[in-house]
C-alpha cells in the first residue's frame, strides 16, 4: 500500500445515454445521495450497512471505540437433510377429505401432521474492534460525522481531536472480494489504535507474522444449541478471516500483543483489509465432507488483494459499483414552473425555512433521522430520491452474481439468533427483495434468486414425489442456506414455489425469459389427477387446489371455529394463473407454443376458478365468501393477481379493480414496512397517484430502537425498514413501489407516469428503468404533464404500444437506437447508441 489521493473512475453512466431536450437540466447541482449522522451509533440501526454482495459490515462511526460488525453470507447453522416425510401422503388425504366435507377446523388441525422441522439460522461472522488512545474520549463533538455516499458505496467518519483531523473510509469492494478500511490523521504521526477479532461463535484468533490477524471457527452444526457438550452434533460450517494491516512508510510501528492482538503507534495513515471464507460448498454437500480450506482461501484472496495499491483498490470497487448504480437516476420536485433548475434549490429553501432544516436536497450536515422526521410535514421529494436508490444500494450490495440470494435481512445480522432466523421467507418477503433488481436496472443482482430456485427445485422435487406423491417440486413458506422447506405451520402458504419463480415473471430480455422457462416448465402429465396439484373437485369441473391456505391469514368457519385450510384460495388460483400465462408468453418467444405440454397448460387454464367478488364488494380471499376476523390483515396476498401479477388489470377487469380498491380500503393503510410497500404497488396499478403516495408517506417515519413494538413499520435512522424489527424488503418493495408510479409494463404495452402524484412531484425526469421486453425507458415531466420520453432497445426488436392519459400509439423499436418523444407521443429524434457509448 503507498500514500496518495484516491482515484475515481468515470464511464459514461448508463443514464445518462438519453439526454432530454430541457435547457436547464444540466444546470442543476448534483444532490448528494448521502444518508449521514451527526455522532456515532447508539443502536445497530444507527450503523452503515456497507457490502459486496457476500461479505458485509456495519459501520457503527465509534470514535475512543470502534466496531466493524462483519457477516458472510454462508454462515449459517445446520447441515443438508432429508426434507420429505413418507407418513405426508395420509396425512394430506385425510386433511383433503375433511375439506372436501366442509370440516374446515378439523382439516386446520389435522394440517398439523404435514409440519416438519423448522429451517436453519443465519449467523454472523465476528467484529473488528478498534481501541483509540484516551485522548479520543475528548474529540469535538461539533467536528462529528459519519455519512454513507450512495454514489461510490463508502461510509465516511470525520472528527477532531485537538487540532487533528482524524478520517475513516470504509468500503466493501466485490470485485477483489475484501472488505477496506483507510484511517489517517491530519497531523503527521498522530494515528495510533489497537486492533482485534472477535466473534460470538465458537472461535479462535492468534496473530501471524507482524501485521496480520487470522481468526477461525465453526457455526453449530445444529440451530438448537446443546445445554451439555455432545458428540451427537454434527459439525458445521467452518470459516476463517483474515486481517491485514499496512501503514505509512515513513512514520509508525505496529507491535504484536497478546498473540492476538496489533498495536499501531505513530503512523500517518492505516489500512486494513478484511478476507473471509467458508466451507460451504453448496446446499447439498455437508460440512464434514466439504473439501474447501477457508484459512487457505482467505490467505490466497489476501494475497491477491495486496497487489493492488489503496488507490487501484477503490478504483476497481467504483468501477464495478457504479457501471450498476449509475444506470439509474431519479429527480423529483414540487415546483411546477420550473423542471430541475436553480429554482428547484428556491424552492426547497422556501420548505426548508419552515421546517429549520435548511437545503434539505444539498446539506449534507443535516443528519438523515432530522429529514425522517420532518418529512409528515416538510415532504421533501429529494429523500424520496434517496429512500429511492438506497434500495438499489442495498440490492448491489448483498446481491451479486455467485453470492446467497438476499435473505430477511439482506446479509447484515448482528445475532446469533435473529428475527425469524433471518431465513428467506418464501410468501412475499424474498419475492418482494428481487421486485427492483428488473425494473431498477439491476438484472445481474437476480441471478442468485436463479441459483436458489435451481437448489429448492431439487429438494422440492423430491418432497413433492414422496409428502404429495406429485410431479414437479414443492416449496413452502419458509427456507435456508440447504434450500430446506419445511411446512412449519398450517395456516402458511403452500404455493411458495410457484410465487418464487415468479420473481422474475417480468420478461426483460431473452437471457432471463431462457433460465425462467428453463426453470419452469415442469407441468408433466399425471395419469391420476388426485396426485397432482390440482383435482377436478371443484363447482362446474374446475380444476381446484386442496388443501390451500392464505398466506398467515384465518378465517370463521361455518361453525364459527377458527381456520386456515380450505380450497382454492384466491393466492393459490392467482399465481397457478399467472404461471400459466407466463409459461405460454415464454412459449411463443421461443416458438415451443406447439408442444404437447404448453397444449396442456392452455387447456388447464381454462379450467382454473375465476377471481370472485364477495359481497362487501371486495376481492374475495377464499373460494368461499368466509367471514373474516381480522379485516386489517398485513397481507393482502389475495390481491396478487393485480402486482405483482398481471391477471387484472384496468383496461381488462375494471370490476375486480374495482373490488380491489374495495380491499384496500377494508385492510386499512396499517400494517409492517413490506406491507405498506405492496400497498403503494397496488394503489399504483390502480393508478390511484394519491393513495400510492400516501402509503410513501406512511412509510416514512423515523422508529425509536428503544421502543419499536409501539411502531408499525417506519424507518431508522440508517434507513433501514421496520417491520419492526428490521426487515430489508420494505426497502426494496419501496424502491419498486416509487418505479410502479412513474412506469409500468406488460410485454406489449407502456404505461407511462401512470401514478404520478402531480401535486406533490410536478416536475422531475427518471432515467434509466427497464420495462419488459428489455426496453430502457426515461421519462421527464413538468407542471405534472409528460414532457419527453426516450426508449431503447439494446439487442432485441419491440413493438410496443405507448399508453399515457388515455392516449396510446405504437412504437416500434429497432435495437441499438434511441427514439425521443413528446408530450404527444409523437417520435421527434432518433439516433444510435454508438453515438453516446462508443
Amino acid at each position: 500500500m503507498e500514500d496518495g489521493e484516491w482515484v475515481l473512475v468515470r464511464g459514461p453512466p448508463q443514464k445518462d445515454w438519453w439526454n432530454p431536450s430541457l435547457t436547464n437540466v444540466e444546470d442543476e447541482p448534483p444532490r448528494p445521495l448521502k444518508v449521514t449522522f451527526s455522532g456515532p451509533a447508539t443502536h445497530w440501526t444507527d450503523a452503515i450497512p456497507i457490502g459486496n454482495g457476500r461479505l458485509g459490515s456495519m459501520v457503527w462511526g465509534g470514535v475512543p471505540s470502534e466496531v466493524l460488525q462483519l457477516n458472510e453470507d454462508t454462515l449459517w447453522t445446520g447441515t443438508p437433510g432429508n426434507y420429505t416425510n413418507k407418513n405426508a401422503p395420509e396425512a394430506l388425504a385425510e386433511v383433503r377429505k375433511l375439506v372436501h366435507d366442509r370440516k374446515y377446523p378439523e382439516a386446520t388441525a389435522a394440517a398439523v401432521k404435514l409440519s416438519g422441522d423448522p429451517s436453519d439460522v443465519y449467523q454472523l461472522l465476528g467484529d473488528i474492534k478498534l481501541e483509540f488512545d484516551d485522548s479520543h474520549l475528548k474529540y469535538s463533538k461539533e467536528s462529528y460525522h459519519r455519512e454513507l455516499d450512495l454514489d461510490n458505496a463508502t461510509a465516511k467518519i470525520k472528527y477532531s481531536v485537538g487540532d487533528v483531523e482524524f478520517t475513516r473510509e470504509h468500503f466493501a469492494s466485490n470485485p477483489d472480494q475484501v472488505i477496506v478500511t483507510r484511517l489517517s490523521a491530519s497531523k503527521s504521526g498522530s494515528l495510533s489504535f489497537t486492533v482485534s477479532l472477535d466473534s460470538k461463535l465458537h472461535h479462535n484468533s492468534q496473530v501471524s507474522g507482524q501485521n496480520q490477524i487470522i481468526m477461525e471457527g465453526s457455526c453449530p452444526g445444529s440451530r438448537i444449541r446443546p445445554k451439555v457438550n455432545s458428540n451427537d452434533i454434527p459439525k458445521g460450517i467452518q470459516f476463517s478471516a483474515v486481517l491485514d494491516i499496512q501503514i505509512s512508510n515513513d512514520k509508525g510501528v505496529i507491535h504484536v500483543l497478546d498473540d492476538k492482538k496489533l498495536r499501531v503507534e505513530g503512523s500517518n495513515w492505516a489500512i486494513l483489509l478484511l478476507t473471509a471464507a467458508s466451507s460451504f460448498d453448496g446446499a447439498f454437500t455437508k460440512p464434514e465432507d466439504s473439501k474447501k480450506d477457508p484459512t487457505s482461501e482467505s490467505l490466497s484472496k489476501m494475497k491477491s488483494v495486496k497487489s493492488f495499491s489503496y488507490a487501484d483498490l477503490y478504483a476497481r470497487h467504483l468501477d464495478d459499483y457504479q457501471n450498476l448504480f449509475h444506470r439509474v437516476s431519479l429527480q423529483l420536485s414540487k415546483s411546477s414552473k420550473a423542471v430541475l433548475g436553480n429554482s428547484v434549490l428556491d424552492e426547497r429553501k422556501s420548505v426548508s425555512s419552515q421546517t429549520n432544516i435548511s437545503q434539505m436536497g444539498g446539506d449534507d450536515t443535516v443528519p438523515t433521522s432530522a429529514r425522517v422526521k420532518s418529512f409528515q410535514t416538510d415532504e421533501d421529494p429529494s429523500f424520496v430520491e434517496l429512500l429511492f436508490q438506497y434500495g438499489r444500494y442495498l440490492l448491489i450490495s448483498c446481491s451479486r452474481p455467485g453470492t446467497q440470494v438476499a435473505n430477511l435481512q439482506g446479509i447484515w445480522n448482528k445475532d446469533v439468533e435473529p428475527a425469524w432466523d433471518g431465513a428467506p421467507h418464501l410468501n412475499i418477503n424474498l419475492q418482494m427483495n428481487y421486485w427492483p433488481s428488473l425494473s431498477c436496472n439491476l438484472h445481474e443482482c437476480q441471478e442468485p434468486l436463479f441459483d436458489y430456485i435451481s437448489s429448492l427445485s431439487v429438494n422440492g422435487s423430491k418432497t413433492a414425489k414422496v409428502n404429495y406423491e406429485a410431479n414437479g417440486w414443492v416449496a413452502h413458506q419458509v427456507s435456508d442456506i440447504w434450500a430446506k422447506h419445511p411446512q412449519i405451520e398450517v395456516r402458511l402458504f403452500g404455493l411458495c414455489g410457484q410465487w418464487v419463480e415468479l420473481g422474475f415473471v417480468p420478461i426483460y430480455g431473452s437471457i432471463i425469459l431462457t433460465q425462467w422457462t428453463k426453470y419452469t416448465m415442469r407441468f408433466q402429465t399425471d395419469s391420476n389427477p388426485t396426485n397432482s396439484l390440482f383435482s377436478y373437485g371443484g363447482p362446474g369441473g374446475l380444476l381446484e387446489t386442496n388443501p390451500s391456505t392464505s398466506p398467515e391469514h384465518m378465517f370463521t368457519a361455518p361453525d364459527q371455529k377458527p381456520a386456515s385450510v380450505s380450497y382454492s384460495t384466491t393466492m393459490d388460483i392467482s399465481i397457478i394463473k399467472e404461471v400459466f400465462s407466463t409459461i405460454i408468453s415464454a412459449a411463443e418467444v421461443l416458438g415451443k407454443q406447439d408442444d404437447a405440454i404448453i397444449k396442456r397448460v392452455t387447456e388447464s387454464q381454462s379450467k382454473l376458478p375465476p377471481t370472485k367478488i364477495a359481497r362487501d364488494g371486495s376481492i374475495m380471499e377464499w373460494a368461499e365468501d368466509f367471514q373474516d376476523p381480522d379485516i386489517h390483515h398485513r397481507h393482502v396476498s389475495h390481491l396478487f393477481g393485480l402486482f405483482p401479477g398481471h391477471t387484472i388489470s384496468l383496461e381488462k377487469t375494471p370490476d375486480l379493480c374495482k373490488a380491489v380498491d374495495n380491499s384496500l380500503i377494508k385492510r386499512g393503510d396499517d400494517g409492517p414496512g413490506w406491507s405498506t410497500t405492496w400497498k403503494a404497488s397496488l394503489w399504483a396499478h390502480l393508478h390511484n397517484s394519491e393513495h400510492a403516495y400516501r402509503m410513501i408517506k406512511h412509510l416514512i417515519i423515523l422508529v425509536d430502537p428503544d421502543h419499536e413494538s409501539d411502531y408499525e413499520g417506519g424507518l431508522y435512522s440508517n434507513l433501514f425498514t421496520a417491520h419492526p424489527p428490521f426487515q430489508i424488503d420494505a426497502n426494496f418493495g419501496f424502491s419498486a413501489a416509487i418505479t410502479e408510479m412513474l412506469v409500468q409494463s406488460t410485454t406489449k404495452d407502456l404505461y407511462l407516469l401512470p401514478a404520478l402524484p402531480r401535486d406533490k412531484w410536478a416536475s422531475g425526469c427518471v432515467k434509466g428503468l427497464k420495462a419488459r421486453g428489455g426496453v430502457t425507458v426515461n421519462i421527464c415531466w413538468k407542471e405534472g404533464g409528460l414532457h419527453e420520453v426516450g426508449l431503447w432497445s439494446e439487442n432485441q426488436n419491440s413493438r410496443l404500444r405507448l399508453h399515457y392519459r388515455g392516449s396510446m400509439v405504437l412504437a416500434n423499436l429497432s435495437p441499438g437506437k434511441v427514439y425521443s418523444y413528446d408530450n404527444r407521443l409523437k417520435c421527434v429524434k432518433t439516433y444510435s447508441l454508438s453515438q453516446v457509448n462508443p
